[in-house]
């Protein structure tokens, strides 16, 4: 046997000698005739196999470094600071614009106020129009969804090229209306989809990203970038990922966090700096408190009651967001009506907003000519602006003018705009367009908290005296604490304090935002589950949230207490007649399959939608046509097969 293989060798070798003496233009007896340079060039390069195999190498060992982290990192950091700055820059040009068209037509204030009423309700319902003829899963915040994909559920379509296009554009168009709205939420979700998308780019080249379990780490790190090139700040950006969207976290991820985020958020600001808004790398709401002597420790009962308001506050503001949505959709009237016309309750809410905020009208009490910026501008300012309680012994300079009123005080203004804001923030984001509710409560906090650091200033004029030095209090430090402490009620977080910190550039006040952060969180949690928890309830995604407090015997609830135990099921063996039996004797979405009916081993699951169309296929009028030829071929054949036989042994007997 061997010396046969071994002999066939040879014959194959000797062979394929004599096809390349042949195919080189010389017979067997022939002898070579000298090459051309080309010819002599392939032949080396034919015999120079260690060459090739070292240039694969090399090919391999780049393409490998292609797929590296550090590679995926600088990409995704890059291209989401581009996409912020990018979208920054079209948001103000927007609000820009309707600035310039307000203050165009001050001859007539009816001018002004359609221009002021038609420019958002323009934009949002464009908004609301795109996203749901492009991609309806680009609506809302996108963190209960990047909640639930980071569990490992599949989402369709939420990780697309288009749901980015229509994420982007639509919160371009939401943000630049001037709606009370925010760009976090989102932003999470954009960075998330840009992650996706690079996977998916990258995994062409081969290497680690063809790995699902890696590109969920991937995500994971997307999600912090997405904090972190939205408000330049990298760290809390990290932490308050984790803390939205993780249940646990591999430390792991860490570092790729850090990197992505730190990376996006220098290119974010350096960007800024290129286009000449800002001289240097600084913070987007730099504040000026003073170093030495910030607060005073008699200060800490004041915010410690800005924390347990924020608290009671944030849990209000969640309750009622899921209350509007709940009664939009229990209204069945309302709803069929609201399908039929979706740009209608988008259109009709903006129009009631930019109503209320029209400068000349109702405006005028609550500050509604300044933008989400402006307002936090003010709001962080350091210096006191109703002493005593009187409004005219501050000089109102620049975009303060907005808050000065003749005929009623900084204490009104302060009010009323945290009372209209809180319901309209609420109802603002229940529009069905790309949009988040972090800003718009920052902005809300931040005007409880300077209400509260008036009021302080107005009842200690002089400040609190402490062994014979005074120092006046601070009223935009109770303002950072109060953004912490509601935002960080709403989101059920304690990051939002390191935000605070990254925003402002200073950590002044790192004692007492920490104490109204976590009286926040202890209120409000006790309360209402989170704005992402609350929202992923209304949206009936499957996720299992942590339990609350007071709700800790429901660990001691097993599987077999809630299952359903008669479940119809499909055996491998089983015929049309039991599938047929199966579907009409149950509605159930999802069908388990099992191996037999005595061992009930669990194989899997499969769709009803899709047993029904295996069913459809198989029995449409093409497969039994089809089957119906096979038989007819299969019969005739088998005629002539019994004839030839019949042939041969006829030819047989007559021989």
């Amino acid at each position: 046997m061997y010396g046969r293989y071994t002999q066939d060798l040879g014959t194959f070798a000797k062979d394929e000698a004599a096809r390349l003496r042949l195919q080189q233009g010389h017979g067997e007896g022939d002898t070579p005739r000298p090459r051309r340079p080309s010819e002599l060039l392939e032949y080396t390069q034919g015999r120079c196999a260690p060459c090739r195999v070292c240039a694969l190498q090399c090919q391999r060992f780049f393409i490998s470094k292609v797929g590296e982290d550090w590679v995926f990192l600088i990409l995704l950091g890059l291209v989401m600071a581009l996409v912020s700055w990018a979208m920054d820059f079209a948001i103000a040009t927007c609000l820009q614009a309707q600035k310039w068209m307000y203050g165009g037509l001050d001859t007539n204030v009816l001018l002004q106020y359609l221009a002021w009423v038609t420019y958002p309700t323009v934009l949002i319902t464009f908004s609301a129009g795109f996203t749901q003829i492009l991609a309806p899963q680009a609506v809302g915040s996108g963190i209960p969804e990047m909640k639930t994909i980071l569990r490992g559920v599949v989402l369709k379509e939420y990780l697309t090229l288009k749901t980015f296009v229509a994420k982007v554009i639509g919160l371009t168009c939401a943000l630049g209306s001037g709606m009370p709205l925010g760009k976090e939420g989102p932003f999470v979700h954009i960075a998330s989809m840009c992650a996706a998308l690079l996977s998916r780019f990258l995994s062409l080249f081969g290497g680690i990203y063809e790995n699902e379990a890696r590109n969920i780490e991937m995500l994971a790190a997307a999600c912090a970038v997405g904090v972190g090139c939205c408000f330049a700040a990298p760290i809390g950006g990290v932490l308050f990922s984790i803390e939205v969207t993780s249940t646990f976290f591999a430390v792991r991820n860490y570092w790729r966090g850090f990197f992505a985020a730190t990376f996006s958020a220098f290119i974010f600001r350096v960007l800024a700096v290129w286009n000449k808004d800002e001289e240097t790398i600084t913070a987007l709401f730099k504040t000026r408190f003073r170093l030495d002597f910030p607060f005073d420790l008699q200060e800490l009962p004041a915010f410690a009651v800005i924390g347990i308001a924020s608290g009671f506050g944030g849990a209000l503001f969640v309750y009622l967001n899921r209350k509007i949505v709940q009664f939009m959709r229990r209204q069945k009237t309302i709803n069929r009506f609201l399908m039929k016309k979706r740009l209608l309750f988008p259109a009709l809410v903006t129009l009631l907003i930019s109503t209320l905020t029209f400068p000349p009208g109702f405006g005028q009490f609550m500050a509604g000519q300044l933008t989400q910026k402006d307002t936090l501008v003010t709001l962080f300012d350091n210096q006191t602006w109703a002493k005593q309680g009187l409004s005219d012994e501050f000089e109102y300079l620049g975009i303060l003018e907005a808050w000065r009123h003749p005929r009623s005080n900084v204490f009104v203004t302060l009010v009323v705009f945290i009372l209209m804001k809180f319901w309209m923030s609420a109802l603002a984001t229940t529009i069905p367009v790309p949009c988040g509710a972090f800003m718009p409560v920052f902005v809300i906090g931040a005007a409880f908290g300077r209400l509260v650091g008036e009021s302080m200033a107005a009842w200690f004029p002089d400040g609190i005296h402490t062994d014979s030095n005074t120092y006046r209090i601070v009223p935009g430090g109770y303002a950072v604490v109060g953004a912490a402490a509601l935002s960080g009620a709403v989101t059920h977080t304690v990051s939002t304090a390191v935000i605070v910190f990254e925003l402002t550039g200073q950590i002044s006040h790192i004692l007492p935002v920490m104490i109204a952060v976590i009286l926040a969180n202890a209120v409000a949690q006790s309360l209402q589950p989170s704005l992402y928890d609350s929202i992923i309830r209304i949206k009936k995604l499957p996720y299992l949230p942590e339990l609350g407090w007071g709700h800790h015997e429901k660990y001691n609830v097993r599987v077999e207490d809630i299952m359903v135990r008669d479940i119809r099921y499909v055996t491998l063996n089983c015929k049309y007649r039991d599938l047929q039996h199966v579907l009409q004797s149950t509605k159930m979405k999802s069908l388990p399959l099992v191996e037999s009916a005595e061992s009930m081993i669990l194989l899997g699951s499969i769709e009803r939608a899709q047993v029904g169309a295996l069913l459809s296929h198989q029995l449409s009028p093409q497969r039994r046509l089809q089957a119906l030829r096979q038989k007819v071929l299969a019969e005739d054949g088998h005629r002539l097969s019994d004839a030839s036989i019949r042939f041969q042994v006829r030819r047989a007997a007559a021989s």
